[in-house]
């Protein structure tokens, strides 16, 4: 059978949105929630992102988060999306998944990013060294690898106790540079479409003509991550997306405003360039019922042939929420 026709794994990424009323602490108990929600729809993987000095956002320290997933579910895949690696040292983060994929052997997930998920001045402050980490990237990937690889692989730096936890790795990205790295290292690579749309095509085309086979895998495989905003009707998921609208407007202003609830209409809401900012960074959004879903889901995997699909829904009500990541899996199988 063809991709187009077997049924494709599902995933979420969760930024833990802090929502206009509601609290940090809350933001986090949404995250369990939606975890265990879709575990229980049979998701492959729930993955957490890392960013920092962002008060609208509670995920800036990834690990502790996915420890906590980890702990309150069973089976699903849990892991980064990403790690920024220039924030941190490779023997720490092998430290940290290591211990996690100890706690919790065979559900893991770590994806690398060589942003630093913040602004300049907050990159600064992360940085373990003066110098520009980002172009050491490469390196640090091999490094980190390397810690993860079984004891006769080791030198005399160890990190105990990720060494034999051979922790699945993801290489994240949203231009070439990032899929010519995964394609060098023979890894899985993921693009994220839900906010970079522009490269994606260049950048799987260049993935999969370079890729190299590796001890960590025999053929390419592509995830991407796309906005969903999924509902009953066509109607309410119109709705629902200007929470989205209004987040990335967020972005696209600079400002910091909580996840807001839907408004009635987006006019009066942003100026026409804002407008065109906005729809070209959300390039990729499917919204609309099962079928509308289901139609624009196919149509975007055979045109790019995808191995997986990670979703992100920025909704603003919870149960409208999880109600949205059950759509999308229906729409998927259907």
């Amino acid at each position: 059978m063809s991709k187009e026709t077997t049924a494709m794994p599902v995933s979420v990424l969760d930024l833990v949105p802090v929502r206009e009323g509601y609290t940090a602490k809350e933001a986090l108990q949404d995250m369990v929630g939606l975890a265990k929600h879709v575990e229980s729809l049979n998701y492959r993987r729930f993955w957490l992102s890392e960013h920092h000095n962002t008060p609208t956002l509670a995920s800036s320290a990834t690990s502790i988060l996915i420890a906590k997933v980890l702990d309150n579910t069973q089976t699903i895949e849990v892991g980064a999306g990403g790690i920024m690696l220039p924030n941190h040292t490779p023997l720490v983060v092998a430290e940290q998944f290591g211990t996690l994929e100890t706690m919790y052997p065979g559900r893991t997930n770590l994806g690398l990013g060589r942003a630093p998920g913040t602004d300049m001045k907050t990159a600064h402050a992360l940085r373990r060294t003066t110098q520009e980490t980002a172009f050491v990237f490469p390196q640090d990937v091999v490094e980190l690898q390397n810690y993860l690889k079984p004891a006769e692989h080791q030198d005399m730096v160890n990190a105990y106790p990720g060494v034999g936890t051979e922790v699945p790795i993801f290489i994240l990205g949203s231009s070439t540079a990032s899929a010519q790295l995964a394609a060098r290292l023979g890894l899985p690579y993921v693009f994220a479409a839900h906010f970079a749309p522009q490269q994606l095509e260049q950048a799987l085309n260049i993935y999969r003509n370079d890729f190299e086979a590796s001890e960590y895998l025999a053929e390419p495989y592509v995830m991407v991550c796309v906005n969903v905003i999924a509902a009953e009707t066509n109607e309410e998921a119109e709705l629902l997306s200007t929470s989205s609208d209004l987040f990335y407007l967020n972005v696209v202003r600079g400002t910091k405003n909580p996840l807001q609830p839907p408004v009635e209409t987006m006019d009066g809401q942003w100026s026409f360039y804002e407008e065109s900012m906005v729809r070209g960074m959300s390039k990729y959004t499917f919204k609309g019922d099962r079928n509308t879903i289901s139609e624009q889901i196919n149509r975007f995997r055979g045109e790019l042939g995808i191995d997986e699909l990670m979703a992100v829904s920025y909704i603003y009500d919870q149960e409208k929420r999880k109600r949205s990541y059950a759509i999308l899996k229906n729409a998927v199988e259907q």
